[in-house]
């Protein structure tokens, strides 16, 4: 996948924080959905991208033998998960501010990766396809791969789970379509390796 030369210098300043909990790959498998989503929905590209490419920089602070304490249907420490938001913003702005970065934009980027993960109620639209888009990638034939390790549970323990949060997870009509084709696939996928 191509990107504005900015959107990839923002990804390389990232990605020696993305280095931890599989964060490299979620990030890549995201993006296509952000993508996917602006195109649907429309939104602001220079706020989405760079949101959605810099919203977990913060896990690299949380110690990795307790990050799987903070996400996930494992959840018992949800200050981590707000840690990993906080920091998350803060590192997201020293990258954004080096690199001459909009201040309005940078502004918009952090507000939405300080609630990203922890945050009900979303406050612009742009939040509402990086909240959907970082939850999409869990219906990918990858996320399900990882998830499933993660958290060993079977595949099918693992759609289950999945198919059961898809109206409590999505704010967007089309994000709650695109998750729903994705655990179509997936299942598909199950029955067809069985056979």
């Amino acid at each position: 996948m191509e990107l504005n030369p900015i959107y990839q210098e923002i990804f390389e300043r990232a990605k020696p924080y993305l280095r931890t909990r599989k964060n490299l790959i979620h990030t890549r498998i995201s993006l296509r959905y952000a993508i996917q989503l602006l195109k649907i929905e429309g939104g602001d590209e220079e706020v989405v991208i760079p949101a959605l490419l810099l919203h977990d920089v913060g896990w690299k602070i949380v110690p990795e033998e307790l990050q799987l304490t903070a996400f996930g249907p494992t959840l018992t420490n949800p200050r981590l998960r707000r840690v990993h938001e906080m920091e998350g913003a803060r590192i997201a702005r020293e990258i954004l501010e080096t690199l001459h970065y909009p201040p309005e934009k940078v502004k918009k980027i952090c507000r939405i990766i300080q609630g990203h993960d922890s945050r009900e109620r979303s406050i612009s639209l742009s939040d509402r396809i990086v909240k959907d888009s970082d939850k999409l990638w869990r219906f990918s034939r990858k996320g399900l791969s990882i998830e499933t390790n993660r958290f060993h549970m079977s595949a099918a323990q693992w759609l289950n789970h999945l198919e059961g949060n898809i109206e409590k997870w999505f704010y967007l009509r089309a994000s709650s379509r695109l998750a729903t084709e994705e655990l179509a696939r997936r299942r598909e996928e199950m029955r067809r390796v069985r056979k």
